[in-house]
């Protein structure tokens, strides 16, 4: 598609969109200098189901006034909206800038609903049921692409109704998630640990720690190279929120399950981007969304309130 972002396309569509025009004015000007012959019966010769015979009578004025207005029309349109190519016309107008119009439109209608929630708690505010109806619409319109409609995600995103946090799962900290958004790295491991036959052990020893199937002669050759690991997964390899390094040992697997998934993570490492919401939605609905996304994995909490 990176084709299609050449200056030469603008002028190309430029070109076709004044031609056309220019075209149709041609015509115009070519029919109405041509003569009507002046034959007896007025007819073109060409005759349909043995009697309908086609007239060589001109425009009609209505129509040809039409027509003009038609170009009129188009050549002012062009002039002030974008259409010859990277030209944005003379009024300035863009489809993000109406966009954000209608966003900002809608902020203010809906800014009295939301008013009573945007210094709230988010504990309080999970056992309020309005709330929680008003949070699952801001989810499904703004999360579920990514979490899924049931926030249970899928391979590469985290399920938010199981407790397991990459980040935390104060409410606090889903607050910071959703509002400025995150990035995780996983770099690269391979050359640090070794051969691939000691990625191979690594990998698991990375399954013993959760007790999943394993070879352990493999496993027990493997816990010397993770040291390698434990700047961010830590020595026992229960993670980090901080740097949002994932627990190894509760048997949850973001990225697949098994040891060539491990061993994939460890030759290629992985990079994940949760987008910003801060542009988007306000802080009180950032705040009614935190707190529907806390409440999915502390119901019985937000239920007692």
């Amino acid at each position: 598609m990176s084709d299609f972002t050449h200056h030469f396309w603008s002028v190309y569509v430029a070109g076709i969109t004044v031609a056309g025009i220019l075209a149709c004015l041609l015509l115009l000007w070519i029919t109405a200098r041509k003569k009507v012959n002046a034959a007896v019966d007025n007819t073109t010769g060409h005759v349909w189901d043995e009697d309908l015979t086609e007239l060589n009578n001109p425009l009609s004025r209505w129509w040809a006034g039409l027509f003009v207005i038609t170009l009129v029309f188009g050549a002012g349109y062009l002039i002030a909206y974008p259409g010859l190519g990277a030209f944005s016309g003379k009024l300035g107008w863009t489809e993000v800038g109406e966009y954000q119009k209608e966003v900002e439109a809608a902020n203010r209608e809906l800014e009295p609903l939301y008013a009573r929630f945007a210094s709230a708690k988010v504990e309080d505010i999970a056992a309020d049921p309005q709330a929680r109806a008003i949070g699952e619409r801001l989810f499904l319109n703004n999360c579920a692409q990514c979490h899924g409609s049931d926030a249970r995600g899928s391979k590469g995103f985290p399920n938010l109704a199981d407790g397991d946090w990459l980040h935390g799962g104060a409410p606090e900290n889903i607050l910071e998630t959703i509002t400025k958004g995150r990035i995780g790295t996983m770099p690269p491991m391979a050359a640090a640990v070794g051969s691939p036959e000691d990625v191979k052990n690594l990998a698991h020893y990375v399954l013993s720690l959760s007790g999943s199937p394993h070879d352990s002669l493999r496993a027990s050759l493997g816990k010397s190279h993770f040291t390698a690991c434990a700047a961010c997964h830590g020595p026992a390899g229960k993670g980090n929120p901080l740097v949002g390094a994932p627990n190894l040992t509760d048997d949850v697997w973001l990225h697949g399950w098994g040891g060539a998934a491990i061993v994939a993570m460890i030759n290629n490492g992985k990079t994940n981007q949760m987008p910003a919401q801060e542009g988007k939605l306000s802080p009180a609905q950032i705040n009614v969304l935190a707190a529907y996304v806390w409440g999915l994995s502390n119901q019985p909490a937000a239920a007692a309130k």
